[in-house]
């Protein structure tokens, strides 16, 4: 057993495995990292899309800016976990929190400041659609993991910059128009539906392996508290792999 896990406990398959909760291919596909697909660019502008006559790049340029500096609230399924739900706020300045609920998962994750907090359950489930089997101990059940990511916690939403515009798809969605862009990889592929104009993402459609999912995005600007797990629920991801290794 404790062969099998050592490697997830590696940072760069810990961030894999948690961004896995909130994105597929969003990220790190054809070569593009996180950062890369975070990174503001000089000719982003007012960030606001034109719409469809502006490229694809500019578009997620654009939609990436305006999610990074406004709240949001989004709801849906997820391919992370078979018959499953979530549900995430966020905010530039409190981060974010995530529910998952249903299809034999529970759980939260939080994320502020670069640091993400993870329900030790949730964190459990995640490594099992992964093929990877961990039992957690029942001292640990309301313990939440923390992982490091060097970056923004926007590294969880961001739309990567290799996104395509998607034509065929534009509509309009509770009466706004839509550019449609999509990011694919392999078997996994994402349509985002951004917003013209306020460059707000309003619509993500997902296939992963057979499974699909849609996430809608709203209350944009809306306020709402996130407050972080209190420092004695958290555990560092040394000590978690410690204490189940040992278990």
């Amino acid at each position: 057993m404790i062969s099998r896990i050592r490697p997830v406990f590696r940072s760069f398959a810990v961030l894999a495995v948690v961004a896995g909760l909130v994105t597929g291919c969003a990220k790190g596909d054809k070569g593009t990292t996180p950062t890369d697909s975070a990174a503001p660019s000089k000719d982003v502008g007012t960030g606001e899309a034109g719409g469809s006559g502006d490229g694809a790049a500019q578009i997620v340029k654009s939609a990436n800016t305006a999610m990074r500096e406004t709240t949001f609230h989004s709801s849906g399924t997820t391919t992370a976990f078979g018959g499953a739900k979530q549900e995430m706020w966020s905010d530039p300045e409190q981060g974010f929190r995530l529910e998952a609920s249903g299809g034999g998962t529970s759980g939260e994750m939080y994320c502020k400041d670069g640091t993400t907090y993870t329900s030790a359950p949730l964190f459990a489930d995640a490594l099992k659609q992964r093929g990877q089997q961990i039992t957690v101990p029942d001292a640990l059940t309301d313990v939440f993991v923390t992982t490091e990511s060097g970056q923004g916690c926007d590294v969880y939403y961001t739309i990567s910059e290799t996104a395509e515009l998607a034509p065929e798809k534009d509509r309009k969605l509770d009466g706004k128009q839509t550019t449609a862009v999509r990011v694919s990889a392999g078997a996994a592929e994402d349509t985002y539906f951004i917003e013209n104009g306020a460059s707000h993402l309003l619509l993500l459609e997902s296939s992963r392996d057979g499974r699909t999912s849609t996430t809608t995005y709203d209350s944009f600007g809306d306020k709402f508290p996130i407050t972080l797990p209190p420092k004695e629920k958290t555990m560092s991801m040394s000590e978690f792999r410690s204490q189940v290794m040992s278990s």
